[in-house]
């Protein structure tokens, strides 16, 4: 499968023609479509395959978008993006369009990894420091990862944070090699 280029173009182009306030729903109906993708191996060739024609993936597309009650707009993208022969490419599509529209709603996604369950006031407290730092509001995902072993990992768009005993004792193991 070869690989497509343009994601962040083709993305730009559905956030350009989409409104604000339907870039949301039309994001879940993407992400129930990347999930089939990557769950099932026989839609996904479906939707890549040069095996099956354009009239073949149009029907199926129809048929999804129907079910999924997608918007006209998105349906046309998900036919643009087949045209395009792109669609091998809807994860990373669908991510940069989440993305983009956080960017437009000046909000940000942390994901925060953890080697335990966090207590609600020190997730009040992590959130009030991270919209500190970034100055934006946050959509927080809680992780558990007990190989951190201790302290906390923390992704803000493509910034790390890691203060983890993992991370820490990774660092100090680089140190010691460089001599």
């Amino acid at each position: 499968m070869r690989k497509v280029r343009g994601v962040k173009q083709y993305a730009k182009k559905f956030v350009g023609n989409v409104a604000v306030e339907e870039i949301s729903k039309a994001l879940d109906s993407l992400s129930v479509i990347v999930s089939l993708m990557e769950k099932d191996k026989g839609f996904r060739n479906l939707m890549v395959s040069p095996m099956f024609t354009k009239e073949d993936r149009a029907k199926s597309l129809s048929v999804l978008s129907q079910k999924l009650q997608c918007s006209e707009k998105l349906t046309k993208y998900l036919g643009y993006l087949a045209d395009e022969k792109a669609l091998g490419a809807l994860p990373e599509i669908s991510t940069a369009i989440l993305a983009l529209y956080l960017e437009m709603k000046q909000r940000s996604q942390a994901v925060v990894t953890t080697p335990v369950a966090v207590s609600k006031e020190f997730e009040a407290e992590l959130l009030a420091a991270l919209r500190r730092r970034t100055g934006r509001e946050i959509d927080v995902e809680y992780v558990v990862d007990p190989s951190l072993l201790g302290g906390v990992r923390i992704k803000v768009g493509s910034t790390m944070y890691d203060t983890s005993l993992k991370g820490q004792l990774g660092l100090l193991k680089d140190k010691l090699i460089e001599g």
